[in-house]
């Protein structure tokens, strides 16, 4: 029985990866939807450049001013209170634009910004300034959005990024080590499995007053379950392949075995599964919004607009808008999930 050492799982697991991602990139519309998918985020992330109630670059006096980055008291702008600087005042405006120019972003509205001067009772319909239209409250749809997609996008990673870690920690232990543990931590799996998860997440976000964080905290305590069960198979069956069984004759700790022999070659149905994952984290944030027991009140939130969308039925500019960015992005996710899925698939290797 001949074991070759790391250095041998390493490079087959190299070139695992690399025929992997060759099969990946060959599915178009995965590999379209990826990248999509990846620049929405990343102008998300950028959403103050985007949409903001803030100029960019103010120059006033032949000096140059970041108000994006930093309040400024309008007394800077020859204004008559020491109060942070609006700048959608006009008085403001007028001081600016006689002595220099401001370069507010595409949106000129923040999340929170509201829109005084619309031409209709809120919520109203599109037009040049609200390219989306406004909510119940006058608040710019289009920039609500642009913060909403990005707090669930990020939500969704790291509700992900922490539950793939404890379900694929937990499936290694459980396929590893078999017998009592196996049999007793399996059986409380399908105990917790079975509990109402949606009614508990509502009882607990009403007994608890909602933030981000603790919303993270509530869906873990459901959210890891998903890889369980996969890892723990794939543990099963390789924990008597023969160079895991030479590893333990040579005495290899079993925490070397489990996590630099084992485990990557388990790894891949486990990524396949997480842009799955991550569509059911944002949905999840968006249901609980929708049915108000998310985010605070005020928050940039998709299922806060759900929910405007259902209670103002004449604005139907509301539904659509939020309608397209969930529709899209959950569609990007199933499409890249399907990709990656299907390049680590035995049967689409075979042809």
């Amino acid at each position: 029985m001949a074991y070759c050492g790391k250095g041998a799982d390493v490079a087959t697991s190299n070139k695992k990866g690399w025929l992997n991602g060759m099969r990946f990139t060959r599915n178009r519309r995965g590999f379209i939807a990826l990248i999509i998918f990846g620049a929405l985020f990343v102008l998300s992330l950028g959403a103050e450049f985007l949409a903001n109630d803030r100029p960019l670059i103010v120059r006033y006096k032949n000096n140059f001013y970041f108000p994006v980055f930093k309040n400024y008291s309008e007394l800077l702008f020859d204004g008559e209170f020491d109060i942070n600087a609006d700048y959608r005042d006009p008085y403001i405006i007028e001081k600016i634009n006689a002595d220099g120019w401001m370069l507010m972003p595409p949106i000129a509205f923040s999340y929170n910004t509201i829109n005084y001067d619309l031409p209709s009772p809120a919520p109203s319909p599109p037009t040049p300034a609200n390219i989306l239209g406004t909510d119940d409250s006058g608040r710019d749809v289009a920039a609500r959005l642009i913060y909403g997609f990005r707090i669930s996008v990020l939500f969704g990673f790291i509700l992900t990024i922490i539950c793939s870690i404890i379900g694929v920690t937990l499936g290694a232990l459980q396929g590893y080590y078999g017998g009592l543990f196996d049999l007793v931590f399996q059986r409380f799996i399908e105990v917790w499995a079975g509990m109402p998860t949606l009614f508990i997440l509502i009882i607990l976000s009403s007994i608890i007053e909602p933030t981000f964080w603790w919303l993270l905290a509530i869906n873990l305590l459901f959210g890891w379950m998903g890889l369980v069960g996969m890892v723990r198979a794939e543990f099963l069956r390789a924990r008597n392949f023969e160079y895991v069984l030479a590893a333990r004759a040579m005495g290899m700790s079993h925490a070397r075995i489990i996590f630099l022999h084992i485990l990557p070659n388990a790894l891949g149905p486990a990524l396949s599964q997480f842009p799955f994952i991550l569509a059911g984290s944002i949905t999840i944030l968006t249901s609980l919004d929708f049915l108000g027991f998310g985010l605070p009140v005020g928050s940039p939130s998709l299922g806060e607009l759900l929910k405007q969308a259902k209670a103002n039925l004449q604005a139907p500019w509301l539904g659509v808008s939020v309608f397209t960015v969930l529709a899209v992005s959950l569609a990007l996710l199933v499409w890249t999930g399907e990709a990656i899925r299907d390049a680590f698939d035995p049967r689409s290797r075979a042809r």
